[in-house]
């Protein structure tokens, strides 16, 4: 299978002041802390954790808004760090983001029909302004807006018409990937449904590559191909995502998937998924950085740090139990 995206051993640590004023201290705050992970083409790829587990930070460094510490990202085949001013701005026209906050990266000075235009104005080299506003209806189209939203403002919109706006914007360069951070949350549970069939509808009939980073393990599941578990920067478990939903292996992969609230709920009180808080970043335990808050943990596992081994050949984790390898 052809591969679009490709991220081996990627790093990404930020210096953090810790005090002091004529004597500045910085520790290092290790966000993304060698992942590896690839996107075949016309997939859909998912990144899911909880806050601080480094997913955002992943996008930012594809998105070129990060520079990494260490690794390579590479784009059909092409280190996207070596590209000079004119491949990034190609770079650019083929990946594309959608946030988390549509309200927020709308410009609210802007009419609808501008926002969308807006990226095609900037890359369309030399394109007639009617050709391009002409384009932009046909974005608004293909996402079920109709012609009376142009003249709108952002605030004139519900929150669902403004993720479709943002949708629109992403898709008027025909990218090749799009970069999705947390789709839906910021949506109604009655609209999330339409927004998550309408960006299924668009993969599918232009043939995208789609990388999803949300917390929402039953949307992922619902969207994703694949999917990758990630815990204080490092990735827990990785594979098909009906595998990994069907055999979690991992003890967070476990706790997470026991968290996603059930359409039944059992009438006696349940034990927690998970016990206590994610670690601190600045100071991330030793060995495995999820022993801390495991039940499962065995002698040694505060000291070790597991690779990802397969336990199939499309589903890897990183836990010693759950490979077999138990003995320190």
């Amino acid at each position: 299978m052809e591969m679009l995206l490709q991220v081996e051993g990627l790093t990404k640590h930020f210096p953090i002041p810790t005090g002091g004023v004529l004597r500045r201290r910085y520790a290092t705050l290790k966000a993304v802390d060698g992942v590896s992970f690839s996107v075949p083409k016309g997939t859909c790829f998912g990144i899911a954790g909880e806050s601080g587990s480094g997913k955002t930070t992943i996008n930012r460094l594809i998105l070129l808004s990060e520079k990494p510490t260490a690794g390579t990202i590479l784009f059909n085949d092409r280190d996207i760090s070596a590209f000079d001013r004119q491949q990034i701005k190609w770079y650019r026209r083929h990946v594309q983001p959608v946030f988390q906050d549509a309200s927020s990266s709308l410009d609210p000075n802007m009419r609808i029909v501008d926002i969308v235009s807006e990226p095609l104005e900037i890359q369309g080299e030399g394109l007639s302004r009617s050709l391009v506003r002409s384009k932009a209806r046909e974005m608004l189209s293909l996402v079920g807006l109709g012609s009376q939203n142009l003249r709108r403002y952002p605030h004139e919109l519900s929150g669902g018409q403004k993720q479709r706006v943002a949708i629109a914007r992403a898709m008027i360069l025909d990218p090749s990937l799009v970069i999705l951070d947390e789709p839906v949350s910021a949506l109604d549970v009655s609209i999330r449904a339409q927004i998550l069939n309408l960006l299924s509808d668009i993969q599918e009939e232009r043939g995208l590559t789609y990388l999803v980073v949300a917390h929402d393990l039953a949307m992922l599941r619902q969207v994703t191909t694949q999917i990758a578990v990630m815990y204080l920067g490092k990735i827990m478990e990785i594979g098909q995502t009906d595998e990994v939903f069907t055999n979690p292996s991992h003890p967070y992969t476990k706790g997470l998937l026991q968290a996603v609230p059930r359409p039944v709920p059992h009438r006696h009180k349940e034990r927690p998924a998970l016990y206590g808080e994610i670690a601190d970043p600045l100071n991330p335990p030793k060995g495995c950085r999820f022993s801390p808050r495991c039940e499962e943990r065995l002698p040694g596992c505060e000291d070790f740090d597991p690779p990802l081994l397969h336990l199939s050949p499309s589903h890897l984790v990183a836990c010693a139990k759950s490979s077999g390898d138990g003995t320190r």
